[in-house]
């Protein structure tokens, strides 16, 4: 089944997917909308494009696993989503910083713009990989 990761952001959100093997995840694009019901409008029609069956929202808790305000704009967000289409809250703790430190260490040198939206869209690649991962694994 094709999955998709979503890595919420302010104003700009990344989206990624992955094979149909749910082996390995890949960047699709970033989204700038800031307004929940609008991106909530755009993931819904990118799921019906990519015959998305699962959607994983990134979950952005605190670090001592508390919820905090990014955290409940995710619970948000995804109540917006479409009943028809399963949604699950992923713990996502420092996706983000390990997107930045992977371009840090690649020495990518872009510009600042194009640089956020790769970061971005890595993230949720990041998050998406996760639970992949986890999943296959107890699978074994």
């Amino acid at each position: 089944m094709v999955i998709m990761g979503v890595d919420l952001g302010s104003v700009r959100t990344g989206v990624s997917l992955c094979d149909k093997n749910e082996v390995l995840a890949y960047p699709l694009c970033v989204i700038e909308e800031p307004n929940l019901n609008v991106l909530a409008q755009k993931v819904h029609d990118i799921c019906k494009e990519q015959k998305v069956s699962k959607i994983i929202i990134g979950y952005p808790k605190n670090m001592n696993g508390t919820v905090g305000q990014s955290a409940k704009r995710s619970e948000d967000f995804k109540s917006l989503i479409s009943d028809d289409i399963e949604t699950v809250l992923w713990d996502e703790r420092l996706t983000t910083v390990c997107s930045q430190r992977n371009f840090l260490n690649l020495n990518i040198n872009s510009k600042r713009q194009k640089k956020r939206n790769i970061i971005d869209s890595s993230a949720s690649t990041f998050l998406l990989q996760n639970y992949l991962n986890y999943n296959n694994h107890k699978r074994l």
